[in-house]
């Protein structure tokens, strides 16, 4: 494989030089994928602005993917300004904005797809603008610059008038500077970032795709649009991107107008809890919308081993080291020859593959745990990939996420943590390797393109917490055994914790007994032991937590009809 594509480091890509707007000759043929629903009055001026792009004609084709008619709306038609190569599909199965842009996706016939909404009135170098990048690398995002407006002056205005305006760059008289509105948050990242230079691998969260553009390649290398989606699809794409080796890019020379203000500005809050169920489960990327104890479909590390020659003992203790860490979002993938186990009858503990059965009967319940006869090819599932190269070594119980953490404060791309025997265990970063493989040459090591990419260190097991894998604290269930108990006896756990609600109720109805003249009594209650403190209750033990005790104490100073509100917000009789 060879490459002489630019490496651009992480996101870092102000080190990608350009031809200014004007001075340069394109030869990529380009795709706009327009989604519309319900876009007759602002479809006009969009093809308007389009037909006034200056990147050549012969360069563009325009697919109108109507979203609207098989739901029962007018069928959108072609405006009578429009570009020389522009057609209307209509879909047939489906529906929502990334269906559309997967359908029109897979009609596109240019070199790259430019997504353009059909409320997104485009300025006259906005293609151009954007598909100077595309020439330079194949692994760029382009995100286009835009302002809200209001679209109201244009209400008497033909698409006619609007392609000229377009044409002379004179938008800004039914559009002037005070009536535009940023796109509020997008911008805040763009400033905290340096234009998202430094955010990183974060930058895929900021895949939004009114406006956007990518090689036709890189869009079904990463696997397209999550069609399921019906909001949120825009992030989702993006984390899908950056996991192919995508760099994310905003263009401010590539304007727009977007005529109107979409839901997501007037409904955020309601947005972002529909959108919080359905992308934590497919991102692991977002993090913090994630909680911790749960699985989710696509996991944050896939730890991967090949167990074929390898004594069940040492694999299932390092196994189990891994699945009992304090990183639960994750899948571990065992390679080995399990279609070879059979039924044949043999004697149990004479058996030849009777290491590999122990292991496949040791995880044939854990869902997290995947069998495999060979690691499948293409990109890693997952977020991060673990690679243990034997099992002899195992990962302490806060080993892995810590190392995850390592690598997400870093930006970098890859670790090693060295053994003693001289064996290793690596971390990549998908996102790190996909992006070596579109730039990597002949004769290269991949770790050193990974390092240039985005960076990699090396720790002795003894810094991070590897052990010798039976050495590794593997913590069972309590066991049950025993004669039967009372339970009051049984229930030993003076530490659970109040309700900070239930804490405050108490706290204020302790408060009202006081103030009706109720004192708590002074001398030592006939109930309390004499080597009892007086302000111990009688159940406290002297490690009781301070919790317990508060309630205790109140609810002895209470008259009988507020003790039996506090049982009752305790939940006894």
């Amino acid at each position: 494989m060879t490459s002489s594509q630019p490496r651009v480091r992480r996101n870092e890509w102000g080190s990608l030089l350009v031809p200014p707007l004007g001075l340069w000759q394109p030869h990529l043929n380009v795709s706009i994928v327009m989604p519309a629903y319900g876009a007759h009055r602002t479809l006009p001026f969009v093809m308007a602005g389009l037909a006034a792009q200056t990147y050549p004609s012969h360069l563009v084709e325009v697919i109108v993917v109507d979203d609207g008619a098989h739901a029962g709306q007018q069928p959108l038609e072609l405006p009578e300004v429009r570009p020389d190569s522009a057609r209307v599909v209509r879909v047939e199965e489906g529906w929502g904005r990334a269906n559309a842009c997967h359908l029109g996706a897979g009609l596109a016939e240019g070199d790259v797809i430019h997504w353009l909404d059909a409320d997104m009135l485009p300025g006259r170098e906005h293609v151009e603008a954007q598909l100077r990048w595309h020439h330079e690398i194949d692994y760029a995002v382009v995100l286009g610059h835009k302002w809200f407006v209001d679209p109201a002056p244009l209400d008497d205005v033909s698409p006619a008038d609007v392609h000229e305006a377009v044409l002379a760059d004179q938008m800004d008289k039914y559009f002037p500077g005070d009536v535009l509105e940023r796109h509020e948050w997008v911008e805040r990242y763009y400033e905290r970032f340096d234009d998202l230079r430094i955010i990183g691998p974060r930058a895929c969260r900021m895949n939004v795709g009114a406006t956007a553009s990518l090689a036709r390649d890189l869009y079904f290398d990463s696997g397209g649009m999550d069609t399921s989606l019906k909001l949120g699809e825009d992030i989702s794409l993006g984390y899908r991107l950056g996991e192919a080796g995508a760099v994310f890019l905003p263009d401010r020379e590539a304007r727009a107008w977007h005529l109107g203000r979409t839901h997501v500005m007037t409904r955020r809050a309601e947005v972002n809890d529909y959108n919080d169920c359905f992308l934590s489960d497919r991102l692991p990327e977002l993090r913090n919308k994630r909680r911790a104890g749960r699985q989710y479909a696509v996991p944050y590390l896939e730890v991967v081993l090949d167990t074929t020659g390898l004594p069940h003992g040492s694999v299932v203790a390092t196994v189990d080291a891994v699945l009992g860490g304090t990183l639960p979002d994750l899948m571990v993938t065992l390679v080995g020859r399990w279609s070879e186990l059979d039924d044949t009858r043999i004697h149990p503990l004479e058996d030849p593959m009777l290491d590999t059965r122990l292991i496949r009967a040791s995880y044939a319940g854990d869902p997290r745990v995947h069998l495999v006869e060979s690691l499948p090819e293409g990109r890693c599932p997952a977020m991060f990939r673990m690679t243990l190269e034997n099992a002899e070594w195992a990962p302490t119980h806060k080993t892995v996420a810590r190392l995850l953490h390592n690598l997400e404060r870093t930006h970098h791309g890859l670790r090693i943590i060295r053994m003693p025997d001289g064996s290793t265990a690596r971390i990549e970063r998908t996102a790190a390797v996909s992006r070596a493989h579109h730039v990597i040459k002949s004769g290269e090591f991949l770790d050193d393109v990974l390092d240039e990419l985005f960076g990699a260190w090396t720790f002795e097991a003894a810094e991070v917490g590897f052990w010798p894998c039976q050495e590794v604290h593997r913590a069972r269930m309590q066991g049950t055994a025993g004669e039967a108990e009372d339970p009051d006896t049984a229930w030993d756990h003076p530490d659970v914790p109040l309700a900070p609600s239930l804490k405050t109720s108490l706290k204020a109805e302790a408060k009202a007994a006081a103030k009706a003249g109720q004192d708590a009594p002074t001398k030592q209650d006939p109930d309390q032991s004499p080597d009892q403190s007086p302000d111990q209750s009688p159940d406290q033990s002297p490690d009781q937590s301070p919790d317990q005790s508060l309630v205790r104490t109140l609810a002895r100073s209470l008259p009988p009809s507020v003790r039996r509100r506090v049982a009752s917000l305790l939940g006894r009789r």
